[in-house]
């Protein structure tokens, strides 16, 4: 691999990610109460970028348990359902994501009930306006580099889920947590030997545009992780899909231009425990299908207790294929320079009330 320079201590970030999470549990508590069970109807959570996927996260782990709807929102303007009964779950690192400021303050005056996980910011003078529940998330310690929200994933989902245990959304939901620290420590033991897997994977698609497909919500909430490390890590474009959408529609796309995608696509296949026994026959098609129209196939299989410790398996599989392949390509994986950051990213952890 040619050297590369990691400025912002990415690698570091990602393999720490089992010890963020368990930090996380002891340590990120709510400043004040959360509403009571019966007073919640239905939940929003708003996210953009890191905190968006954190939100398609929740839906995916915890949204199939959970005894009302819960809805992800990434825009400005939030779904005109929200009102007094609606737990707003905002989320924010640096607390100035203008999409997530904008709609939490729309749904604060339809009266929703807001709970934010953030540090400081916009979002946390809001929330200490309305005294709203809320996580202040930790700041790095003076001179190390700002590590970035997409390696912060574990501090800004584990007090949603915590949050959503002792409100009896989620029963069982700190359990689940374990399991996933525990998976993502074998993981990270098998990742981080000489020739490992994932190295493996990155030298076989380097060069290539990746197609990542998973399987069910739970998988295309994987492939959309591997998509955006891709991109922001290893500054490569890379596309996702998600069975069984495709096979009834983007599959027929590879019926002409074969001599041309072989030479520029390579797919994986994200496989998991979870997949419906129809969508596991789908992949076996869909390998067959393509075959022919890519340059190489490769699959991955989640391990792991639960459906959280599978898709964050999956998740951080892909993050370290994105930063092998920033390291061959002599990437510095961590600035995204197209993305602004924050003008208030150095905010202090509690911003004053307006």
């Amino acid at each position: 691999m040619a050297d590369a320079v990691d400025s912002l201590g990415l690698r570091d970030a990602v393999f720490d990610l089992p010890e963020q999470m368990a930090a996380a549990v002891r340590t990120l508590t709510v400043t004040g109460p959360l509403p009571a069970h019966d007073e919640i109807a239905n939940v929003l959570v708003l996210g953009t970028g890191a905190a968006g996927w954190v939100g398609d996260l929740l839906n995916a782990v915890a949204g199939p348990f959970m005894p009302v709807p819960l809805v992800v929102h990434k825009g400005f303007e939030p779904p005109s359902f929200v009102d007094a009964t609606t737990l707003v779950v905002a989320i924010s690192a640096s607390g100035d994501s203008p999409e997530v400021v904008a709609s939490a303050g729309v749904c604060v005056e339809a009266g929703a009930k807001l709970f934010a996980i953030t540090s400081g910011g916009q979002l946390g003078a809001m929330a200490d306006a309305a005294e709203a529940p809320t996580v202040f998330l930790p700041h790095a310690p003076e001179g190390e580099p700002h590590v970035p929200p997409r390696a912060r994933v574990g501090a800004l989902a584990v007090p949603v889920l915590k949050a959503f245990d002792s409100l009896g959304l989620f029963p069982g939901g700190r359990d689940w947590i374990a399991a996933a620290i525990a998976q993502l420590r074998a993981r990270r033991d098998e990742l981080g030997a000489e020739g490992n897997d994932a190295a493996r994977l990155a030298r076989a698609i380097a060069g290539t545009m990746p197609l990542v497909y998973g399987g069910g919500v739970l998988g295309g909430v994987a492939a959309t992780r591997w998509k955006a490390q891709i991109n922001q890590s290893a500054k490569s474009p890379a596309f996702v899909g998600e069975l069984p959408d495709v096979v009834h529609g983007e599959l027929a796309g590879w019926g002409q231009h074969g001599d041309v995608t072989r030479q520029v696509l390579s797919l994986v296949l994200l496989r998991h425990d979870e997949e419906p026994p129809a969508v596991s026959e789908q992949f076996d098609l869909v390998e067959t299908w393509s075959d022919e129209v890519m340059s190489s196939i490769h699959t991955v299989r989640a391990q792991g207790d639960g459906a959280l410790a599978q898709l964050l398996d999956l998740a951080f599989f892909g993050d370290v294929v994105a930063l092998d392949l920033a390291a061959q390509y002599g990437i510095d994986p961590g600035p995204t320079v197209v993305i602004n950051p924050s003008p208030a990213f150095d905010a202090p952890s509690r911003a004053a009330a307006p």
